[in-house]
């Protein structure tokens, strides 16, 4: 598994951006977040259609703009296609404005090459990626494939490595760091 201070991998994946008729797949690359010099976000989850993924992926949905304002661009993915994230996000209520795109490894090639794919199911495990401006990874997390994870958690980590100086156990952001 890559860990943190490795090189994010280059990647360019299909992603379900929109249900808008005709607008619905763009293609999304390693290079987006580096260009406009932002973070980059990305959590995985294992499948569509399942119970404890879209409670994330609308709770990382209603905390959008939490991450826009720490400079990130945000990323869903799975191993699914982008036609079942279409057909997902058509069909969930909880799913169907989302503000981010959701991508599709249909190869499983950027899961296998992150090490996150689980062996038995082959699917993702619910993992989340910060990555710096220069693409490196500054922080993981990982959970077995039914723990959902705190999007909180998630902000709170993206502020910490953002912030000036040490941050200590439990801090939180507006509290003072270690110089």
């Amino acid at each position: 598994m890559l860990t943190i201070g490795d090189k994010f991998p280059e990647f360019n994946k299909l992603a379900c951006v929109a249900t808008e008729p005709g607008k619905e797949f763009a293609d999304v690359t390693s290079e987006e977040h580096k260009k406009i010099g932002k973070w980059m976000v990305m959590f995985w989850y294992p499948k569509d259609f399942t119970f404890v993924c879209p409670t994330e992926i609308a709770e990382f949905n209603r905390q959008f703009e939490e991450f826009g304002k720490n400079n990130a661009v945000l990323y869903g993915a799975s191993t699914d296609s982008e036609y079942v994230h279409l057909a997902w996000r058509n069909d969930h209520p909880d799913l169907k404005n989302l503000k981010f795109p959701l991508i599709a490894d249909t190869s499983k090639s950027l899961a296998e090459e992150l090490g996150i794919l689980e062996q038995n199911e082959k699917v993702a495990y619910r993992a989340t990626f910060i990555v710096d401006p220069e693409g490196t990874i500054k922080w993981i997390n990982i959970n077995d494939l039914g723990t959902g994870r705190n999007v909180n958690e998630v902000i709170r980590a993206l502020e910490a490595l953002q912030a000036p100086g040490l941050t200590p156990c439990n801090w939180e952001p507006g509290q003072p760091t270690i110089s």
